[in-house]
């Protein structure tokens, strides 16, 4: 049996095949120009702190340019020696309410998120709404109210006082929620407590690990928040060496006021100040980076 090979007709011109792959769009010069702009909003104030803290007063008054000085580190000396060190003890306090606040935050989180998420009790909507609402309450509002609550019981004035209405988080508790809801299945938790596993064991041997690319966003926001919150401690604390570095830099501005030398201090204690959270965000940016990518693969 004679075997039928197919000819080709080589004069017929034979279509290119695409490589498979998602067709790229190309992007929209409006919409590049608005998030340059954008860009430029948000980087040329930080831009302008960096320069203006290498400039002596007389400079910092006389032009107004982007060219940078040779006094940085002369401004740092003099910072450093107000009042033996203050600045450094402000920023060691705002290192303790934003560490410490952020890391009990997150822990408090993911408890409360992991039983809205997980757990069926009486009352559970009710509270899970009013928690909505405290997500709009601006802390501001709440700051004078938790200031008597505290004159009440003795803790105005400690550390305490800036500490402790750090800890409950509305928007960390709705975000754990939603990480709880999405990262830990029922079925290993129901797998778990046929093993005889406790609930303790549950939330902090299993639901605690699958939640943590989670949590770190949880910690970003309120290690964030609580570094920059000025009216809480502003209200709650007397005593200047217990400030942090927002509050202890507004009075360094406004004693700007009758000495304008004071005026190149605040600017590189502002430089100083945003180092901690730059450092921050570039050493738990692989944790951002893992969040996302599970979150497109799950979706």
């Amino acid at each position: 049996m004679t075997a039928i090979t197919p000819t080709v007709d080589e004069s017929t011109p034979v279509p290119a095949v695409k490589a498979a792959g998602p067709a790229r769009r190309r992007g929209s010069p409006m919409a590049t120009a608005a998030l340059v702009l954008g860009a430029l909003y948000c980087l040329i104030p930080v831009l302008w702190v960096l320069v203006a803290s290498t400039k002596s007063a007389p400079e910092l008054f006389s032009t107004f340019t982007f060219a940078p000085s040779a006094h940085l580190i002369d401004n740092i000396v003099d910072l450093s020696g107000y009042r033996d060190g203050l600045f450094w003890r402000w920023m060691a306090n705002t290192l303790l309410y934003a560490g410490v606040g952020a890391a009990l935050s997150a822990l408090v989180s993911a408890m409360a998120g992991f039983a809205l998420a997980k757990y069926v009790f009486p009352g559970k909507q009710v509270m899970f709404n009013v928690m909505l609402a405290g997500v709009l309450v601006p802390g501001v509002i709440l700051a004078i109210p938790q200031y008597f609550l505290f004159a009440k019981v003795g803790l105005t004035n400690t550390y305490l006082a800036v500490l402790l209405p750090s800890i409950i988080s509305p928007y960390g508790i709705y975000l754990s929620r939603i990480f709880a809801g999405g990262s830990v299945p029922d079925e290993v938790l129901e797998a778990a407590r046929a093993d005889g596993a406790s609930e303790g064991r549950l939330f902090f041997g299993i639901a605690l690990p699958m939640m943590r690319t989670g949590l770190v966003t949880v910690f970003l926001f309120q290690f964030v928040g609580i570094w920059n919150n000025f009216m809480l401690p502003y209200i709650m604390l007397g005593d200047d060496r217990l400030f942090p570095i927002t509050v202890g830099l507004s009075g360094l501005l406004n004693q700007g006021a009758s000495q304008p030398a004071m005026y190149t201090a605040v600017i590189t204690g502002a430089l100083l100040s945003i180092a901690p959270l730059v450092v921050l965000f570039l050493a738990l940016q692989r944790y951002w980076q893992v969040d996302l990518s599970a979150g497109a693969v799950k979706g």
